[in-house]
This record gives C-alpha cells, structure tokens and sequence, in this order.
C-alpha cells in the first residue's frame, strides 16, 4: 500500500470517527432544567444538566445511551479545569446499550464508548443546584412582629474547555414571604403590623427560572388580643338590663375590663360649667360576662379592655359599642274607655307608663269614692307591674255599674320628670 491509499485511509476513519461520535446519545433523568454552553473561545456548545438538590447532597445523573452490541467499554472522565484535561471519573466493559452515572458533583463530564474501532463520545455539565433557607421571627411585642429570612444558594459557573475562563450561569432568584396565597413582601425582612389574634403560620418561598426552590414555614404565636362584645338590648324601658356578650379574641379570662359611662346628657352639662376634666366614669367591673342595669333615663357608652398577658409584654385592646344604649325617657297613657264584657278585648282599665320610678294609679266613681287603688315607690317597669295596675272594672268582687269615671295618675319618671294626668274614663257593658 503506498503512501497516498495509506494517508487517504488515515483521513476517512478520522471522519467516520467524528460522524459515529456525533451519533452518540447522553441523557439527564431527573434534571429540571437544560440549557447549552456559551464558550468565549471553545468551537462547540455542550448540553447543561441542572438539578435541584440540597446543599452538599449530590443528585446529579447521567445516561449514556448507545445502539452499539455487544462487549464495549464506558469511559466516563470529568474536566479538570486547573490542568484543562478530563481526568477519569469511572470505567465499565459490559455488554449493555446504556449506562449512567450517578450522585456527580458539578463539573463537565465525557463519555467514551469503544467498540473494537468504533467509538462514541459525549459531553455535558451538570450542577446540583440548591437553597439553604431558614425562617424566624426575631421580634414580636404588641404593635409588630417581624418575619426574618436568611438564604444561601449554590452558585454556579463552567469554564471554557480551551481557555478554562469561567462563565457564570445566572440565576433569577426570587423570594417572598406568603400568607396563604398571598404574597406580603419580596425581602427578606418583613415587618407585620397589627398582628393576628391566633397563631399563624408564614411561609417564606424561594425559586428561580432553573426549577429550584425552597419553603420554610414559621408559626407567629400570637401574644395580641382584640376587645369585641355585643349588648342586648341597646334599648328600652328604664330600669333597662342589658346583658353584655364578651367576644373578644385571644383575651386572657379574669382579667377583663367594663367602663360603663355615666348618662351623656349629665356628662355634656357638667362640662359646659366647669373647665376641669369630668369624670364620666359610674362603674368599672371586672366580669367576664357582665349584666348591668340602668335605673335612670339616658344615653350610656360602655367600653371593654381586653388583656393578653405573655412572658414578656402585656398586650391590650379597647372596644366601644358603635352606639350608645338608650334607657327611655318617661312617659305616661291612659285610655278614655274600656269594657268589661269578657270578649278579650279590652276588657281592663290599663295605665300604661313607661321608664317610671314612682307611680300612684287612682280612678274614683261620680261621687268621690275611690273604686281603685294602686301605688309603688320603686317601679321595676310596666311589664312587671302590668297585673297589679289595671283596674278589671269590679268594685268589691262584683261588676261596677256603666258610665263615666274619673282617674288621676302621678308619679316620678326615671329621667327626673314628674308625671300627671287626670281625666274621665268611660266604663261600657255592652257586647257591640
């Protein structure tokens, strides 16, 4: 064979060298993102491998895939970037069509299969890629509390496989603390005002454009309390009980506060005649449900402290009702007839009042005599008085007879007020 054929044949099994290792097949299972080489000066793109993993944990994997039969060699090496050449990493003769390589640490790996004199060759970079984050809560006092993070990251960069200068991957980091689905802050400092009554859970999320991330949660256990309550009713007739319905949040039970203010009216003219603060306070009560009754006519405020008391603070809240309760004002209604027949209807003589104190009932017949009486120093409302009152129409057990009688009614209303009313009253028999 002479020089030429020699040389000839020397130049095509170089080219079907290169044509069968751009054949080859290298696979990543498992990675979560893939992208390709920009070298400064290296002629060719190499594939990049990206997996999620955690910090110095390697779960990086390679698959090199071949159609090739029978016995061959798998020669895996990885790029030394201080001397610029692969160094060997493992190598495998099996008859298998595929092998892999697992747990590598980041860097540029080659695969060579041989076969008598046919071989395959494949690079790729691949780089574990991971987040150490941690969550606390520093700080926490009645007004604020503060959510802080810390984050560390893996940082990632290849080299030039010719002039070994290095090229950094950027990653598109992003952070934000979360409350369920929504998103409070993208810092990682995060200062919460008015803090929640229950213990709360937050969550502070990490993650980038490569597929990795990290969640941490921290539970803010909450030390604030909210001052709520409701009143039944707001208003009525003097003397009015109201009982008061504690729903105060995350408040610590004894330790509850009542302020029932004084009448407004009284407090308005005690402050129009003198320069100096008023005190518009009647009782403070430490119930945790309180019931309270108001004696005189008026308009009341009442407000709540609410208390929640931890290791280090004691925290408070204070609630007014979004109106003020209204015990009425007095008055007095007396009928101009009313007939004693049994039919349901109408059947007593009723004074009604209202908000009275002191009430003294009177009716007396065409001659002077008093047919019906009845009197109380301390009215506890008409309700409860309404039996005693009324007048039924009888005189000594037996039916008074028809025609017109006269009444007199006079007392103290609960506002102060004298009340007085007289007139005549007709008495009917008839069914019509």
């Amino acid at each position: 064979m002479n020089n030429k054929i020699r040389i000839f044949l020397l130049a095509f099994s170089a080219l079907l060298f290169i044509v069968v290792s751009s054949r080859a097949q290298l696979q990543a299972p498992g990675a979560a993102y893939t992208d390709r080489t920009n070298y400064p000066v290296f002629g060719e793109n190499d594939p990049i491998y990206i997996f999620c993993s955690t910090e110095n944990s390697n779960t990086a994997t390679l698959r090199a895939v071949t159609k090739l039969t029978g016995s061959k060699t798998w020669l895996w090496e990885k790029f030394n970037p201080l001397s610029g050449n692969f160094d060997l990493h493992v190598s495998v003769n099996n008859n298998d069509q595929q092998h892999q390589v697992m747990l590598l640490s980041d860097g540029c790996y080659r695969v060579t299969i041989s076969k008598t004199d046919t071989v395959q060759r494949y690079r790729a970079w691949v780089f574990n890629s991971w987040y150490t984050v941690t969550a606390s809560i520093p700080e926490s006092n009645c007004d604020f509390f503060t959510l802080q993070a810390t984050l560390n990251q893996a940082f990632l960069e290849y080299y030039d496989l010719a002039s070994r200068q290095p090229v950094t991957i950027a990653k598109k980091t992003k952070t934000e603390w979360k409350l369920a689905d929504d998103i409070l802050s993208v810092l990682l400092t995060y200062r919460v005002n008015n803090p929640p009554t229950k213990n709360t859970k937050y969550a502070f999320v990490v993650s980038d454009q490569l597929g990795c991330g990290k969640t941490v949660e921290v539970t803010y256990t909450s030390i604030v309390t909210k001052a709520v309550f409701q009143a039944d009713p707001m208003q009525g007739e003097a003397p009015l009980e109201v009982k008061f319905s504690n729903k105060s949040e995350n408040g610590d039970a004894g330790s509850y506060e009542w302020f029932f203010f004084r009448n407004l009216d009284d407090i308005k003219r005690e402050s129009e005649k003198s320069n100096l603060p008023i005190d518009s306070i009647e009782l403070v009560a430490y119930d945790d449900n309180p019931i309270y009754t108001y004696e005189k006519s008026g308009s009341y405020m009442v407000k709540l402290v609410s208390k929640h008391k931890s290791q280090f603070h004691t925290c408070t809240d204070t609630a007014y009702l979004p109106k003020h309760i209204v015990a009425d004002t007095s008055f007095v209604q007396v009928p101009n007839a009313f007939s004693p027949n049994g039919d349901g209807t109408n059947d007593n003589f009723v004074v009604k009042f209202w908000s009275m104190q002191e009430v003294k009932v009177s009716v007396f017949n065409r001659w002077g005599r008093v047919v019906h009486v009845w009197q109380s120093g301390n009215v506890r409302g008409f309700k409860n008085t309404y039996l005693e009152t009324v007048w039924d129409g009888k005189i000594g057990g037996r039916y008074a007879s028809p025609g017109v009688y006269f009444y007199v009614v006079e007392g103290l209303g609960r506002d102060g007020k004298k009340r007085w009313k007289h007139g005549d009253v007709y008495l009917f028999r008839g069914k019509d």
